[in-house]
């Protein structure tokens, strides 16, 4: 299975997501917890059975060592819930490549120690990982977040460095927007309507390629086809400004993970309108013209110039 499968299938539902409690188990008959798991970063992940899947990603990427090594690093750690719910399992891990896994585990990396108290307030100031890419930083009232994902444990103390435990897997950025868009087949119908919009008086694919960031709320092929579009070919014939304009609709410029999405907030997109966010029964997003609410089914996708949130349905301005 490639890097691009779980790169569309991991990231949860519902904006804000949910503090999931972490804890040693113990089976001792007097209930007492048990004593911390000390040492470097690998000696931690490989004695902490909530790290088991992680444990045998870090050994096929051939890392143990480097996280061994003298550091300082602040990893932040998925925990087994954290791959279960990104529908990664120990089958998943083992299919992939070496060096796929080492690019996965290293843009969970920083260089530096970094506590929880450290952490800037951001929002999502932009912090360079091992593997050359950057995450994104928030600390707020409701905590500390990692490309919008929520840190449930925070500053696990290794002889080499910090883990700050994470309730998803995070990806790295396949590319920009566009190619976000052009590495899932969820997206094909708007694709073809990027490339159409751009043969009229905005080329859209050159915007949502540019430096950004941009925040996107990204229809499914099913959205398009209930918005009236019953196949591509619709698409190609349809007035190419008129696409620009609603495609134009679902852009706002920065970077809005969902941990920044607040109820009630109407942000102005990129073609002046606006659209009003809800959070009070899952995350939701509405147009101007549209009757019904459309939900936000997956967030957080980081593409190189922005971050990519699913819907399904198109919006109208």
């Amino acid at each position: 299975m490639s890097t691009k499968t779980f790169y569309h299938s991991k990231f949860p539902i519902i904006a804000g997501a949910l503090f999931i409690l972490f804890s040693f188990s113990s089976c001792k008959k007097n209930h007492s917890n048990p004593p911390p798991v000390s040492g470097n970063i690998t000696a931690i992940v490989s004695n902490t059975p909530e790290f088991s899947i992680l444990k045998a990603a870090v050994v096929k990427a051939g890392l143990t060592a480097t996280l061994s090594g003298k550091g300082p690093f602040t990893v932040f750690a998925p925990n087994n819930d954290a791959f279960m719910a990104s529908g990664i399992t120990l089958a998943s891990i083992n299919s992939l490549s070496a060096d796929d896994l080492k690019a996965i585990l290293l843009y969970h990396t920083i260089g530096a120690s970094v506590k929880a108290m450290d952490v800037p307030a951001g929002p999502n100031a932009a912090v360079a990982t091992v593997g050359g890419d950057s995450v994104f930083l928030t600390k707020n009232l409701n905590g500390v977040f990692v490309n919008g994902v929520p840190v449930v444990k925070a500053d696990i103390i290794a002889t080499n460095g910090i883990i700050h435990v994470i309730s998803r897997v995070l990806m790295p950025p396949p590319g920009n927007i566009v190619e976000v868009a052009q590495s899932d087949s969820t997206f094909s119908y708007l694709v073809a309507a990027v490339l159409r919009a751009s043969q009229g008086n905005t080329n859209v694919a050159q915007v949502l390629s540019s430096n950004g960031p941009f925040t996107v709320f990204a229809p499914t092929n099913n959205a398009f086809r209930n918005a009236g579009f019953a196949t591509i070919n619709d698409i190609n014939n349809a007035d190419p400004n008129t696409l620009a304009t609603i495609l134009t609709y679902h852009v706002i410029s920065g970077r809005i993970f969902s941990s920044d999405l607040s109820d009630g907030a109407q942000p102005t997109t990129l073609n002046g309108g606006q659209v009003t966010i809800g959070l009070i029964n899952g995350a939701t997003v509405k147009g101007s013209s549209n009757t019904t609410l459309s939900n936000i089914i997956n967030t957080n996708i980081v593409a190189t110039n922005g971050v990519v949130h699913v819907i399904d349905q198109v919006l109208l301005p």
